[in-house]
């Protein structure tokens, strides 16, 4: 399962991801990582091309808190316009890279169309996301390009929602049997 959201359930007990959107890029059998996607930190994209001396300064684009795992590294989601180095496939319309050029890229002006920038990432450890979903603390879908890239971020949880059918007020943690 990789290409999917994960949007935080409101029965979810974690307080760092109430009212995520994460976009799940690798889930096998050793764990899962995904990126959050509609929560900016303090700081734009130009700042950190600054602090990194690249092109750029000017760039007034949010940088998300990926997830409370390693916050210091960078995540860039991307459509598949070019490779850089250390790019993983995550779909056919989603690429993730990890390393410096494609940064240089984007400030240059050269980067890919549609990107996402991450600190740190959201991680789960061997069957603990699977139990996590068996307790009612994610939903999840297929992702799409359009929510990922082309909503803003602080519509994104609403957008996920409305594209699995869900209203939260008609909710329940609770699990009925008959």
């Amino acid at each position: 399962m990789r290409h999917q959201f994960l949007v935080a359930s409101p029965y979810l007990q974690d307080p760092r991801f109430h009212g995520a959107v994460i976009y799940l890029c690798e889930h096998s059998d050793e764990g899962a990582l995904g990126l959050t996607v509609n929560h900016p930190l303090d700081i734009h994209l130009g700042e950190i091309l600054e602090q990194l001396d690249m092109e750029g300064g000017e760039l007034d684009v949010p940088v998300y808190g990926g997830g409370p795992v390693q916050p210091e590294r960078g995540f860039v989601l991307h459509s598949p316009d070019a490779g850089w180095q250390n790019t993983a496939r995550v779909s056919d319309d989603v690429l993730l890279t990890t390393s410096r050029d494609v940064l240089s890229d984007i400030g240059a002006g050269n980067g890919p169309e549609n990107y996402l920038v991450c600190l740190g990432y959201a991680g789960w450890s061997e069957g603990q996301l699977e139990d996590e979903l068996a307790s009612n603390a994610w939903l999840t879908c297929p992702a799409t390009p359009d929510i990922l890239f082309r909503t803003p971020w602080e519509d994104r949880y609403q957008a996920v929602l409305k594209l699995i059918g869900i209203d939260l007020k008609q909710l329940s943690e609770f699990v009925g049997h008959a």
